[in-house]
């Protein structure tokens, strides 16, 4: 029997876990640096919800709100100071493993304000000032895998800035990110950056996946459907190693790793189980593989920690029974096309509103700062 913690296994089997959640709280008390030190956390994922939930609830940014509140700060400075200052500190925390691994982990990730992700020259411009404010080397600036987020993820490659590309539900559009990736290295390349600097993960959702087919699966009701239901997600994502493969092993990709160039790696996000008839655990075990990411929320991690079973590669075996799930859906009328659709639309309108809920909270926090004083 091994003697590695399941966590140790999963990074000794190639897959580097990261955990989706940043707050003040998180850096002060230490109980980052401890799931870094105990639970093999090598990076940190953030979207507008997690900021949304960390600047809102509890006392942390307190005494900062009131001081901006005190000079007349309006809220959208506001939130771009507290989340770019929080990356930063991330940044730092992660600084040792990031230059052990040549900046392949010891990443800390940070979204463009959502309400631009159907505008190409705002992202661009917003990523730039991102990584121009967080000022760390290992930043990644997350935008979404929109159709006007594609040329926006070139650019910004091309410009030498390392992305996380986020919100990807299909196989279609991941093709499209990792071509747009490969285009941003041509960019930078002929920008005369030294691609070896330049990193890119490409964050691939997961459990959505299962809940909006489930859902489907439901309404038929049928015993089929029935059958159907918990493999969608797990299917889906494999299908998209299998892409991972076949476009990184092309005459392409291999004249951009002559020039130093590393390759996208898939990273498995909305991995947290959403059914709780399901395995804890399901969407790590059933995903581990070489050269990925798996961004956990820290109950998620908690539960691979504490009895994941790790055999090794569960993905690379499994391409011809991941297309039968997607046939055997499309045969009762569950439309894949449909589904990765409405996910990407709900994804972003939830992102957008907590994006909004965080810019109201904290113009309140501002008001009620300054009626004190």
């Amino acid at each position: 029997m091994s003697s590695l913690s399941p966590t140790a296994a999963l990074s000794a089997a190639g897959v580097s876990i990261w955990l989706d959640d940043l707050s003040r709280a998180r850096l002060a008390s230490g109980s980052l640096a401890r799931l870094i030190a105990e639970k093999n956390v090598v990076g940190v994922t953030t979207n507008p919800s997690i900021f949304e939930a960390a600047i809102t609830k509890g006392d942390d940014y307190k005494t900062e709100l009131a001081d901006y509140s005190a000079h007349g700060v309006d809220a959208e400075h506001v939130v771009f100071e507290i989340t770019t200052a929080d990356v930063a500190a991330g940044c730092d925390l992660f600084a040792p493993i990031a230059a052990a691994t040549k900046g392949v982990d010891g990443r800390v990730s940070i979204e463009v304000d959502p309400r631009k992700a159907w505008d190409t020259e705002g992202t661009i411009a917003e990523a730039k000032r991102l990584h121009a404010k967080v000022g760390r080397d290992n930043v990644f600036i997350k935008i979404p895998a929109t159709l006007e987020g594609l040329p926006a993820i070139t650019a910004t490659l091309g410009a030498g800035i390392s992305v996380n590309v986020t919100l990807i539900f299909s196989l279609e559009r991941y093709r499209a990110v990792i071509n747009a990736f490969m285009a941003g290295l041509e960019q930078a390349k002929a920008n005369g950056h030294d691609l070896s600097t330049i990193h890119s993960v490409a964050s691939f959702f997961v459990s959505r996946v299962d809940t909006e087919i489930d859902a489907r699966l439901d309404v038929l009701g049928t015993d089929e459907a029935k059958e159907l239901k918990g493999l969608a997600g797990l299917a889906n994502a494999r299908l998209a190693y299998q892409a991972f493969e076949q476009q990184f092993g092309t005459e392409r990709w291999a004249l951009l790793a002559e020039a130093g160039a590393l390759p996208q790696r898939p990273l498995w996000a909305s991995t947290g189980v959403k059914n709780p008839a399901y395995p804890d655990t399901l969407y790590v075990t059933g995903l581990v593989a070489t050269n990925v990411v798996n961004t956990m929320p820290e109950k998620t991690l908690n539960a691979t920690f504490d009895h994941a079973e790790v055999t090794g590669d569960t993905i690379t075996a499994s391409y011809t029974e991941s297309n039968a799930v997607l046939d055997k859906l499309e045969a009762l009328g569950v439309s894949y096309n449909d589904v990765v659709a409405t996910l990407e639309s709900e994804g972003l309108d939830k992102f957008v509103a907590s994006w909004k809920d965080l810019l109201d909270h904290v113009q309140e926090a501002l008001d009620a700062a300054g009626a004190r004083a």
